[in-house]
């Protein structure tokens, strides 16, 4: 590990320049660039609150902030588990000219989908504000999901690096899973009635669900659920170490395949 760090601080300009790179490339011939950021999400949020709000006769007036927090958080961790996927196969001319640390290439992907992540909270804050949600002393947790969501794509992204190289077809089963991940999250629907069946399992063991709740109770003024926040944890801890793991241990033979 303290060779991964010593590694990190030696190539950390490479990494912004990588980083930089990711960013310019997303929006690269985009009349509107980083504003498409914070656009695409509000438009989001308000089709799914009419499909689901209006349609489905929920009078909340708060909903579009429930959904737009839940799919602020789920649009991140896709894109940059489908950055960090594809990050090995994309740089493979790089790779096969010059030595890199090669988990720069997937740390790269999802350091820059995080800080477009971070740009798009201004508008949740925006519509929090107009909508009347309040921040109160519970809004000081909201660091604490939003670095285990860091850590679980990134941990996640690893994985999915790996595998992507030996693999290709991961990328097109990943699209299927994070279809079924994305219905488990409860984004557009509140989870009292699926918790009140005998499918509260599919959401307690997500956990993408359990940091998105987390992230909902700083931003409504409520007190985590301590089982939440220890299965987030363990969970995004857990999948960093793996992932550290199995690309550490693939990787010299990553340039046999790409």
């Amino acid at each position: 590990m303290k060779k991964y760090f010593d590694n990190l601080r030696q190539y950390q300009f490479l990494l912004s320049e990588l980083v930089k790179k990711g960013i310019k490339l997303k929006y690269r011939r985009s009349y509107l660039g980083i504003v498409w950021s914070m656009l695409e999400p509000l438009l989001t949020m308000i089709v799914l609150t009419i499909v689901f709000g209006t349609l489905y006769g929920n009078t909340d007036k708060t909903f579009p902030v429930y959904i737009l927090s839940g799919r602020l958080l789920y649009s991140f961790y896709s894109a940059a588990t489908k950055g960090a996927l594809k990050s090995i196969r994309s740089n493979s001319a790089m790779i096969k000219k010059v030595y890199v640390p090669k988990y720069l290439y997937p740390l790269s992907n999802v350091i820059f989908n995080y800080i477009i992540f971070l740009i798009s909270l201004v508008v949740l804050a925006v519509v929090s504000i107009v909508l009347g949600v309040k921040p109160t002393i519970y809004i000081l947790q909201a660091p604490v999901p939003l670095i285990l969501v860091l850590l679980l794509s990134y941990g996640c992204g690893m994985i999915l690096a790996t595998i992507g190289v030996f693999f290709r077809d991961m990328e097109y089963l990943w699209s299927v899973v994070l279809m079924l991940i994305m219905y488990t999250c409860a984004i557009f629907y509140y989870p009292s009635k699926l918790l009140a069946s005998g499918w509260a399992w599919i959401l307690k063991f997500n956990p993408l669900y359990c940091i998105i709740q987390l992230f909902r109770s700083a931003l409504f003024g409520e007190p985590m659920y301590i089982y939440y926040l220890i299965y987030a944890t363990a969970f995004s801890v857990l999948s960093v170490i793996v992932g550290l793991i199995c690309f550490k241990k693939k990787q010299d033979r990553f340039i046999l395949y790409i």
